[in-house]
């Protein structure tokens, strides 16, 4: 068994003072065997470390959640002293400007559903989505599709593609900035983006279309259709990640590769600056037992389900990204401060639409037992004294 080599994009030093910079802790992925298709790290990466055994999911995974009223219970006094990131806003404001499977926008796709004055994707397919489709959701996603950029150097992917790159589908496109972005990046392209809702924009590149489509499907393209297939951030979406995965083998052409980058739902430190039972510290566990009751999974990273699945699809060359990326402006490095604002950023600008159907209509909180938890939340989120961090990963491999 060969251990897997991953990348951590950069060191990640913490405010002066800290305890231990993030870059430290061991990466979640496991072993790969050696048949299964050589892992590598992108070339000309500054540091490179060894995977080991992710966490394993444990029976009884609910065992640690503290109960919704607890957080009624808790005073909630004056918000901590925290750095203005106003700024943000100015530094790039680009950012916000920006039918089976192919269903015809109908009525019925935007008859969407109403849950405590938010809306969410109609059921499509065996869509339940957990994340709204709302326009507070929507500018969520498009400060989440800079930040992604962000961590991967102002880059849309890392997969070693050809300019005359000829077909390519973005699948969960969201409010589709991905899609576009890399369509004006390759106009040469045909640019395919899919999700639940028809929330992207009218006024798009000529080679670009969006499609309604539910992942979870049969993928209905021609065998050996896409020169690249592109998938970010869809834990708590999909129902079998084995079957996604073979499908998007079919459709790739040989010599087309799949990329796919998630975040973990999971919030962590290096230094004990969120303590347990502390709002940051459950966010990640009800996240986790909610997916179990809902039959799909959050924990996408911490199980290794990229590459694993990518392995037993057939893909080769499998190549494996991660990173810690900072949440609030407490990195001292100036690259990681603005990564971690973002980060932030994302996070606050919809906090309620991210926990809303999962912790209401799973997992059984009431509106305003959410409402308090995020008001503790928010507080923790802020204060610069915590040094929170969350795994980023993505993961590409070719179709021999």
């Amino acid at each position: 068994m060969a251990k897997s080599k991953v990348l951590d994009t950069e060191s990640l030093s913490p405010v002066a003072g800290a305890a231990n910079a993030l870059g430290t802790a061991s990466p979640p992925p496991a072993e790969v065997p050696q048949e299964a298709g050589k892992t590598k790290s992108p070339a000309g990466s500054p540091n490179e470390t060894t995977s080991t055994e992710p966490e394993k999911l444990q029976p009884g995974l609910a065992t640690g959640i503290l109960p919704a009223t607890h957080w009624a219970q808790l005073p909630l006094e004056d918000e901590p002293p925290q750095e203005d990131n106003a700024s943000v806003g100015d530094q790039d404001s680009a950012f916000g400007d920006a039918a089976s499977s192919t269903a015809s926008l109908s009525e019925s796709i935007l008859e969407y559903r109403n849950i405590h004055g938010r809306t969410f994707h109609s059921n499509v397919g065996v869509a339940e989505s957990w994340i709204p489709n709302d326009e507070q959701q929507q500018e969520s996603m498009d400060i989440h599709h800079h930040m992604c950029t962000l961590a991967l150097g102002d880059k849309l992917f890392l997969a070693p593609l050809k300019p005359d790159i000829q077909k390519v589908v973005d699948i969960g496109t969201g409010t589709g900035l991905w899609a576009i972005d890399f369509a004006e990046q390759f106009p040469g392209a045909e640019v395919t983006g899919t999700d639940l809702s028809p929330i992207q924009p009218n006024w798009v590149p000529p080679n670009v279309r969006f499609e309604i489509d539910d992942a979870n499907l049969p993928w209905t393209w021609d065998d050996n259709t896409f020169d690249y297939v592109h998938i970010r951030a869809m834990m708590g979406s999909i129902v079998d990640w084995a079957a996604l995965y073979r499908d998007a083998f079919q459709c790739c052409k040989p010599g087309g590769y799949v990329e796919h980058f998630e975040n973990s739902i999971n919030m962590d430190c290096d230094d004990g600056s969120i303590p347990p039972g502390s709002p940051m510290h459950q966010w990640g566990k009800v996240f986790w037992a909610g997916g179990e009751k809902f039959g799909r999974t959050f924990r996408v990273i911490e199980d290794d389900i990229q590459r694993k699945c990518m392995e037993e699809a057939g893909f080769v060359d499998i190549t494996v990204w991660e990173h810690k990326c900072p949440i609030g402006s407490w990195p001292a490095d100036p690259k990681l401060k603005k990564l971690g604002q973002f980060a932030r950023l994302v996070l606050e600008s919809d906090a309620e639409g991210y926990v809303l159907y999962m912790w209401n209509a799973v997992m059984g909180w009431s509106p305003t037992e959410i409402q308090v938890y995020l008001a503790h939340l928010r507080r923790q989120v802020r204060d610069n004294n915590v040094h929170a961090w969350y795994w980023q990963r993505a993961v590409y491999g070719r179709k021999p």
